[in-house]
């Protein structure tokens, strides 16, 4: 049950790392502010900071509990 799991936490954060704004005005800061979807480039930084935290814990959590199984 926890490797679908750690499979899907993997997948989601490699997709929220290659989402970074990086400190250029390219990439998701220019995205950002053409379609105020994840609205200021600030904005979206700090809540990709968070989700790449909490799916670190989530990632590390599952992992220990795998290893300790095995």
């Amino acid at each position: 049950m926890l490797k679908p799991i750690a499979f899907i936490t993997s997948i989601l954060l490699i997709l929220v790392i290659f989402l970074r704004v990086p400190q250029e005005n390219v990439g998701l800061s220019g995205f950002a502010t053409k379609s105020d979807l994840l609205g200021s480039p600030s904005s979206a930084e700090r809540t990709l900071n968070i989700l790449t935290g909490l799916g670190i814990l989530i990632y590390f959590s599952i992992a220990i509990q795998l290893n300790l199984a095995s």
